[in-house]
């Protein structure tokens, strides 16, 4: 489908092509392919084989930056959630949906288009700036791996921004928290459940006492905890020798984590105990939170960006992680602003085509911002 200005066909184009973690490649070669029209140098880091994708991070510098100022770094994910159907992104009365009855992708080739759109601009207005790098990463959505593999030695900016929030243009993320994932496996011993039942252990009743006693939903106004995935069992006549469970806690504090996850790993451990099973535990950290001030550079330059294009500025937090976790504890501030999408990881997933130009207005005034105001 063709929209109305190449911003819209950009958009359009790379949402048309599935892109799930690992397998980036045609997305990412979509945008390097842009990159050379502009004639603006990049490189592809070797990532890929660690991660196992089709693609590492691609990191582009534009040239002509003046002295003075503060350098940027803009970056966003090449990577969706799984998709589950075709992808047909059409325009509707100024909003943008896929027709297919899956993800539109909008999460986060929006951000993709808006930073190759505002970077096509400050080449062919020659526009005054203090060091541009753009940043593409894959695998974001699970687990923000592209961002965690990439050497971030290799970027002379030492300030970023991604635009990875769905919600109305005008939020800025003061902080994400912290997450850790656990898989906890339930061993019983398998029997026929017509014939032997007393002589089973059924680790499903295991993993179902357990979750009656988890702590989950939302714990406390910063902590949350969820039971996503459970798994078990070989037939519906055999007692289940196995069920295992996955969860994650999230906490914008970060010893309230380590909290959770004990209460979660006690619950589990106990009825393991009175059900007659074996309980297996694997924690992960999966990403650290953090927390930006309102005064820090980084968040008065997205304020003056979007006020410079007639946003009114909303510090807010955030409950999910985006690759500014990664960056910002690296000791290179990054900001999440949010970019308009909505619905993102459903069906319903949609952004307005004038977001994705208001975003391009916001990418060029943070240039502008950052490019009249001195580093701390």
């Amino acid at each position: 489908m063709t929209g109305a200005t190449p911003l819209l066909d950009l958009f359009l184009e790379l949402c048309a092509i599935p892109s799930p973690p690992g397998e980036e490649r045609a997305v990412a070669d979509r945008v390097t392919a842009e990159l050379d029209r502009l004639g603006l140098p990049w490189e592809e880091d070797d990532a890929a084989a660690r991660l196992g994708s089709s693609t590492g991070n691609v990191v582009c510098s534009l040239p002509g930056a003046v002295e003075g100022g503060t350098p940027l770094f803009l970056c966003a994910h090449l990577d969706t959630v799984p998709l589950d159907g075709p992808l047909e992104p059409v325009v509707e009365d100024g909003i943008v949906r896929n027709a297919g009855g899956t993800i539109l992708g909008a999460d986060n080739k929006s951000a993709v288009v808006a930073m190759l759109e505002a970077a096509r601009r400050v080449v062919e207005e020659k526009r005054p700036h203090a060091g541009i790098e753009l940043v593409f990463t894959p695998k974001e959505e699970i687990g923000l791996l592209g961002a965690i593999e990439l050497d971030t030695d290799r970027l002379d900016a030492r300030i970023g921004y991604v635009y990875d929030q769905a919600a109305p243009i005008g939020e800025v993320i003061l902080g994400a928290p912290t997450a850790q994932e656990l898989a906890l496996r339930f061993h019983g011993r398998a029997a026929h459940a017509g014939m032997y039942p007393e002589e089973g252990r059924s680790a499903v009743l295991a993993a179902a006492r357990a979750i009656v006693d988890m702590p989950l939903g939302r714990i406390d106004e910063l902590t949350s905890a969820n039971v996503g995935l459970v798994r078990g069992g070989t037939a519906r006549n055999i007692v289940p020798e196995w069920c295992e469970l996955e969860a994650e806690v999230r906490s914008h504090d970060f010893d309230r984590v380590s909290e959770v996850v004990q209460q979660i790993v006690d619950a589990a451990a106990f009825a393991a105990a009175i059900s007659d099973c074996r309980l297996e535990t694997k924690i992960e950290q999966k990403y650290r939170g953090y927390r930006h001030r309102s005064d820090d550079l980084a968040v008065r330059l997205a304020c003056r960006a979007l006020e410079r294009s007639g946003f009114v500025p909303r510090l807010t937090l955030s409950g999910g992680a985006a690759d500014a976790n990664v960056f910002t504890a690296r000791g290179l501030p990054c900001v999440n602003l949010a970019n308009g999408m909505l619905d993102i990881h459903t069906p319903d997933e949609r952004i307005a085509v004038d977001d994705l130009e208001r975003m391009v207005g916001v990418t060029l005034a943070l240039v502008d911002a950052a490019a009249e105001t001195a580093a701390a």
